[in-house]
C-alpha cells in the first residue's frame, strides 16, 4: 500500500515539524512554500511579500533556546539564550538539513486554493491548486496541514482613528517597520502596547526628538532576565510552579504576580497601570521599556481620539504635534485559499484543540500552530503535527462532533471567565497544560511516579527544571534515545554562552539552580499567568 500523501501549507516553523512528523510515521508530505526559503515568520526581508510575515530587523525571541528547540534536537550549546531572529534562522537551517527536510519542499510555490474532492464523504482527499511561475497545478492529497501561521494579514483599524486620511505623515503597521532609520529626528505615536509596540517605541525613541507610546488599557510588563540571572521562562515553567499554583486563589496569584513586576519599576508611576488584572490579559515582554520611560525618550500615553494634519488628539484631551504614527495593532486569521464551508471554518475559528474542525465528515485537515501561547510555540506545534499525524495514519481517533464542540465550548466559557476580551486572548493557552494535554492524546506524556522509582535524577529534573520539549520525547511515538541526555545537560547550555570569560582562576560558584529548593510561596513571584 502506498504511503499517504500530505500537503503541508507553509514552512516555517510549524511547517518544518509537520514536515518532520509525517516523515516519522510513513507519511508522504509535499510542503509548499511561496518565498524562496524557510523560515517563516523568523526570516527577514526588507520589503516582504504582502500576504508574508514581516519582521524588523532587530527582531529577538522573547522565549530562551532551551524553552523554544524542537523536542529531539536542542539549539547548539553556544547559542545566546535569546536568539535574534539571523540566530533562530541559523538552527531552523540546522534541523531541516538534520532531518532532510529541504528536499520535500517546492519554493516559490503559491497555495491558490485548497478544496474538498468530490467523493470527500467517502475518500476525505483534498483537491489542492498551486501555483509555480505563473503556471497552475492541481494535486490531489489525502490529508492537509495548514502551518502559514497567522501574522500575515495585518490589522490596522483605521476606521477607529478619526482624521487618520487628512494626517499629512507616514503612519504605517508594524508589519511595514524595519529599522528606526526613517524616523532620526521626528516626533512619533505607537499605537498599541503588545511586545512589537513595545519593541518599535524603544527602537525608535533611540534616534527620535520624541515618541509617545499610546495604550487603550495599559500593560503589565516583565522582562527576559529574571532571578538570580537566569532566563524568564526557564525560572517560571516547572512543573513544581505549575502544581503549586493550581493550589492557590486567583486574586492571590494576581496581588503577588503585580507586586513583583512593580518591583521592578512601579507601573502606575510609568503611566502603565493595566485595567486588568495580570493573569486577564497577555502581558508585554520588554526589556528596554522602563529605560526609555525613565529617560523621558518614550512617553506613555492614553488611546490616540483622533488625527489632525499635524498632530494627535489623545482621550485625556492632551494633544502632540507628531510627524508619523506606527500602528502595533496585530494581526487577524486569513486563509484565503481555503473553500469558504463553514464545516471547515466558521466565524469563530471553531477548531476542536486549536487543531482539528469538528464538523468536517473526515478528519484530513489540520491547522498546526494556530494558537497564542503563553510560552514557545515551535514545541506546541511541534506536538500538535505529531498528534496530527497519528490521526492521518488511522492510530489515534478523535471523539465524536458533539464531544468535540463539547469542548470548544467549555474552553471558550472558561476563557470568556478568565481573560479580557481581546484578540490576543481567543487563542491563549498555557504552555505546561496545552503540552501535557496534547501529549496526553499522544501517550508521550511523561511519567513522573514511574520515573521516581528507576531514574530519580531524570525525575527530579524534570519536576524542578524547566519543562524543556525533550520531556515529552522520552516515551512512546516518537521516542527519542538522546532525551535522556538532553535534559540532564539543558543546564549547561544555558550558562555556556554566558560564561564567555570564565576560567579555573576566576572562582566561580556552580551552576544556579533554577528552583528545586524555591520556597512554597516564592512561586507566586514567577508565574507570567
Amino acid at each position: 500500500m502506498s504511503a499517504k500523501k500530505i500537503a503541508v501549507i507553509g514552512a516555517g516553523v510549524s511547517g518544518l515539524g509537520a514536515i518532520k512528523s509525517c516523515l516519522e510515521e510513513g507519511l508522504e508530505p509535499v510542503c509548499f512554500e511561496k518565498s524562496n526559503d524557510i523560515g517563516g515568520l523568523w526570516r527577514y526581508e526588507e520589503i516582504p511579500e504582502s500576504g508574508s510575515p514581516g519582521i524588523y530587523k532587530s527582531l529577538t525571541c522573547n522565549t530562551s533556546k532551551e524553552m523554544t528547540a524542537f523536542s529531539d534536537y536542542p539549539a547548539p550549546d553556544n547559542y545566546p539564550n535569546y536568539m535574534h531572529n539571523s540566530k533562530m534562522m541559523d538552527y531552523l537551517r540546522l534541523y531541516a538539513t538534520h532531518f532532510g527536510l529541504i528536499k520535500h519542499i517546492q519554493f516559490l510555490t503559491k497555495v491558490c486554493s485548497v478544496r474538498k474532492c468530490h467523493d470527500f464523504s467517502s475518500s476525505g482527499q483534498w483537491d489542492v491548486v498551486v501555483e509555480t511561475d505563473g503556471k497552475q497545478k492541481t494535486y490531489v492529497f489525502d490529508e492537509v496541514m495548514i502551518c502559514s501561521g497567522h501574522y500575515t494579514e495585518k490589522y490596522l483599524p483605521l476606521q477607529d482613528f478619526a482624521g487618520i486620511t487628512k494626517f499629512r505623515g507616514k503612519y504605517l503597521h508594524s508589519w511595514e517597520y524595519k529599522n528606526p532609520d526613517n524616523f532620526v529626528g521626528k516626533r512619533v505615536v505607537v499605537v498599541g502596547i503588545g511586545n512589537s509596540g513595545a519593541d518599535v517605541a524603544g527602537e525608535i525613541s533611540s534616534v527620535a526628538e520624541q515618541v509617545f507610546l499610546s495604550t487603550r488599557r495599559g500593560a503589565w510588563v516583565w522582562n527576559r532576565v529574571w532571578n538570580n540571572g537566569n532566563p524568564m521562562d526557564i525560572t517560571l515553567f516547572t512543573r513544581y510552579n505549575r502544581i503549586i499554583q493550581k493550589f492557590y486563589p486567583t486574586f492571590l496569584i494576581n496581588r503577588w504576580a503585580e507586586d513583583k513586576l512593580n518591583a521592578r519599576f512601579n507601573h502606575a508611576n510609568y503611566g502603565l497601570q493595566a485595567t486588568h488584572r495580570f493573569l486577564s490579559h497577555q502581558s508585554t515582554v520588554s526589556d528596554d521599556l522602563p529605560n526609555r520611560i525613565i529617560i523621558g525618550k518614550v512617553l506613555m500615553k492614553p488611546n490616540v481620539k483622533e488625527f489632525t494634519e499635524t498632530s494627535a488628539i489623545l482621550e485625556d484631551g492632551t494633544e502632540e504635534s507628531i510627524d508619523a504614527s506606527v500602528f502595533a495593532t496585530g494581526y487577524t486569521f486569513s486563509f484565503p485559499f481555503l473553500e469558504d464551508d463553514l464545516a471547515i471554518l466558521d466565524s469563530r475559528h471553531s477548531m476542536f484543540k486549536f487543531v482539528f474542525p469538528p464538523q468536517l465528515e473526515k478528519p484530513t485537515l489540520a491547522f498546526i500552530g494556530i494558537l497564542q501561547p503563553v510560552g514557545a510555540t515551535i514545541p506546541i506545534s511541534e506536538l500538535q503535527s505529531r498528534w496530527v499525524v497519528r490521526v492521518f495514519a488511522g492510530l489515534e481517533k478523535l471523539p465524536s462532533e458533539n464531544d468535540m464542540m463539547a469542548n470548544i465550548n467549555r474552553r471558550r466559557r472558561k476563557m470568556a471567565k478568565e481573560f479580557v476580551n481581546s484578540p490576543r486572548d481567543i487563542h491563549r493557552v498555557q504552555y505546561i497544560d496545552y503540552m501535557d494535554e496534547t501529549a496526553s492524546d499522544l501517550g508521550v506524556k511523561p511519567n513522573l511516579f514511574s520515573l521516581l522509582l528507576w531514574d530519580t535524577k531524570l525525575a527530579k529534573e524534570i519536576f524542578f527544571g524547566p519543562c524543556t520539549p525533550y520531556q515529552y520525547r522520552l516515551q512512546g511515538p516518537g521516542k527519542w534515545a538522546g532525551a535522556r541526555t538532553a535534559i540532564l545537560t539543558q543546564r549547561d547550555r544555558i550558562f555556556k554562552p554566558l560564561r564567555t570569560r570564565c576560567s579555573n582562576t576566576l572562582g566561580l560558584p556552580p551552576l544556579v539552580s533554577f528552583g528545586s529548593k524555591v520556597p512554597v510561596l516564592s512561586f507566586f513571584s514567577l508565574f507570567p499567568c
